[in-house]
């Protein structure tokens, strides 16, 4: 049994993002999502994988944030 905890949980902060229901940044540049993930380090909001633009995915290669959740309604991430 491995009793190590994982090293990224101290980079979980208590966020507060300005709207969880729209990809930030795609909002900027007029376009659409499929589903969204908020960073748990500073509160991001961006588009997932299965969207044509990968916010998300682009807000962690830029910031090295490692945790993200899930805030589709319906989803489990």
């Amino acid at each position: 049994m491995n009793t190590k905890s994982c090293t990224h949980l101290g980079a979980i902060k208590e966020v507060h993002p300005k709207d969880i229901t729209v990809c930030e940044d795609c909002i900027k540049i007029g376009d659409t999502w499929v589903s969204l993930r908020m960073c748990l380090t500073c509160g991001h909001v961006g588009c997932c994988d299965s969207s044509k633009n990968q916010h998300a995915t682009k807000h962690f290669k830029e910031t090295s944030h490692p945790i993200m959740k899930s805030v589709s309604p319906g989803e489990d991430f």
